[in-house]
């Protein structure tokens, strides 16, 4: 087991403004105490992965856990609770 669990997680997910998917089947892993990018260039997704982790849009498809915990169309509110802002 890695020394760093896993707290954010991206599973399969799919998102985007209204017919036009940014993220398709986007999957990745950010670990506590660890540094990870979000690298690419313009129009990649980058900041739509951001507003989906924020709550700004509501994945289409997929699982979005923090620390474990499915955040899954979660409102601003509740994740601003949980430190997501």
């Amino acid at each position: 087991m890695s020394a760093h669990p896993i707290a954010i997680e991206f599973d399969d997910v799919v998102a985007g403004y209204k017919d036009f998917m940014i993220l398709n089947n986007l999957s990745l892993k950010a670990r506590a105490g660890a540094i990870t990018l979000l690298i690419g260039p313009n129009g990649a997704g980058k900041s739509t992965v951001l507003k989906t982790l924020f709550g700004l849009l509501k994945p289409r498809q997929g699982r979005i856990r923090l620390h474990g915990d499915d955040i899954t169309g979660a409102s601003q509110k509740d994740l601003l609770a949980r430190g997501i802002a």
